[in-house]
């Protein structure tokens, strides 16, 4: 056996009797519920694609760690009034991933990444499922949702044949956005909003960028040009919210073109 494979099964099963041990002797541990470790691990999942975004590798690694340690948690929990232990979960993850990939384990041919994904897709509605959009959990962010609907949606074949028929999609829902503004009508703007949102979402899948992550790489563009804006006002004696747009913006201009500023 490898000896790192080996290292990892040991230190696995050091994980499950430290958690063991935690359940049954730390106050706070004792306490958990499934229903309390969730906001927990949902916010430890956040931390894990902070570090993917920032390529932080030192950051990864303990985040892999603590998102691992909230699902051996839950496992524990779980196996208290028998409903399922680590080793129910290990054993039908092993089961659904070797039934998924019959192009491994099977005799199905696969060619590329897409037949793959469309027969993930049918092999799913054979286990039950009733629809191919129903494994898009319902508390997703919007934007991620949307990415995923229509990356599931392409799955099954049901998608446009060119990257610029998406981008003229767009345009045709901007068009109507501008039309319910023009009218003031509230709510049809709120619509043609969303719909917009959602074209451009499919545009990003089409042209490869994950919109979510392209999104907040630009939020944290903008947020460090602002804090630098801050620091370039304090320096000029003044604050930020003193000045007026056009000083905002040549502020913004200097913060934009200052190498320092890694944004």
């Amino acid at each position: 056996m490898n000896p790192r494979r080996e290292q990892a099964l040991l230190a696995f099963d050091r994980l499950l009797t430290i958690m063991d041990e935690l359940r049954e002797q730390c106050p706070w541990d004792k306490a958990q519920t499934l229903d309390s470790l969730r906001h927990l691990t949902i916010e430890e999942v956040y931390e894990l694609g902070d570090a993917i975004l920032d390529n932080n590798l030192i950051e990864l690694r303990k985040e892999v760690g603590d998102v691992l340690l909230h699902l051996v948690f839950y496992a524990r929990i779980a196996s208290e009034t028998q409903a399922f232990d680590m080793a129910d979960v290990l054993e039908s993850l092993n089961e659904k991933l070797i039934r998924r990939h019959p192009h491994i384990y099977g005799d199905f041919v696969a060619g590329d990444e897409e037949a793959v994904k469309a027969n993930w897709e049918r092999i799913k509605l054979k286990e039950g499922k009733k629809s191919v959009l129903e494994g898009v959990p319902r508390s997703l962010p919007a934007l991620v949702k949307a990415y995923r609907i229509q990356d599931k949606a392409h799955g099954i074949g049901f998608d446009w044949n060119h990257a610029e028929e998406v981008l003229e999609k767009v345009r045709d829902e901007q068009g109507e956005l501008a039309q319910a503004v023009a009218e003031s009508n509230a709510a049809h703007i709120e619509e043609e909003f969303g719909d917009v949102l959602f074209s451009w979402v499919n545009y990003a899948r089409w042209i490869g960028v994950d919109p979510e992550a392209a999104l907040e790489r630009a939020n944290k563009k903008f947020m460090a040009r602002f804090f630098r804006m801050e620091q370039l006002a304090e320096a000029e004696g003044s604050n930020l919210s003193s000045q007026d747009f056009d000083n905002m913006n040549r502020l913004w201009d200097l913060a934009k073109n200052d190498p320092s500023n890694l944004g």
